[in-house]
């Protein structure tokens, strides 16, 4: 009987000592911190530059072969101009994923002008020089491109390096050249004035962003840029082959 107490007892403390410890403690786990990414979902941009340098042709010699024309065997050497120029505009994108490569598809819209014309010399039959002239004139083109691009996003991201090729179209106007024979004042060479023309265009691209945010960069651009002219000659396709570097500011919905 005095055993069977003890065990009452030794029993009845230890279940009131478990009452009053408390319920179990449990070590609270915290989770892993949200990674930044950055340069991500739909974005807009501006961007503005140089048009260093574009392609215009080398020399060329037009010669009136036509037996009837009075400038029969007159001849023109046309020594094209390269100017620098200026071009603006504005990006619309998206970026594809968040992994190291993503892919974008952008449209690229801008203003390219620069300085056409170039330095003339008109001659005789014999060869004799006629005039000579430095003719200027300025050209306004828009070009409305859809590009594809690989952006690269290698560690914290906020260096992205990129390349893509774009197509689209252009339109273009200008003024004309005229040019004048000094002796008897008529005007063998006229190209009119306000002369306008649209037609496929296609760039390739280079270029690099910033990321001081997740939402903001700064970037610079190289492009290659392409306008043809398959409507002007049916004989002969042209094309105007340009290099643009710029800069610009690009921003994250």
């Amino acid at each position: 009987m005095r055993r069977l107490n003890l065990i009452i007892i030794a029993t009845s403390a230890l279940l009131s000592s478990s009452l009053f410890a408390g319920p179990p403690e449990y070590k609270q786990v915290v989770p892993p911190p949200t990674p930044v990414l950055y340069g991500t979902g739909f974005y807009g941009a501006i961007d503005l530059g140089a048009n260093v340098y574009q392609d215009r042709g080398g020399n060329r010699t037009l010669t009136d072969d036509n037996p009837n024309s009075p400038f029969f065997g007159d001849s023109l050497e046309v020594d094209p101009k390269n100017d620098v120029g200026f071009f603006g505009g504005i990006k619309l994108g998206y970026v594809f994923g968040t992994g190291v490569i993503r892919p974008t598809v952008e449209g690229d819209f801008f203003y390219n002008g620069f300085r056409g014309g170039g330095n003339f010399t008109l001659r005789d039959s014999f060869g004799d020089v006629l005039a000579q002239r430095n003719a200027t004139t300025w050209i306004n083109t828009g070009a409305f491109m859809g590009n594809f691009i690989l952006r690269f996003a290698p560690g914290n991201q906020k260096f992205q390096p990129y390349v893509g090729a774009g197509v689209g179209v252009y339109y273009a106007e200008s003024a004309g050249v005229e040019v004048q024979d000094p002796v008897t004042g008529m005007v063998p060479i006229n190209t009119g004035g306000g002369r306008n023309h649209a037609d496929l265009a296609w760039q390739i691209i280079a270029g690099a962003d910033y990321y001081w945010t997740p939402k903001f960069s700064t970037f610079i651009e190289y492009k290659f840029l392409e306008y043809t002219s398959t409507q002007i000659d049916t004989n002969q396709s042209r094309v105007l082959g340009q290099q643009l570097v710029g800069a610009g500011l690009r921003f994250h919905f």
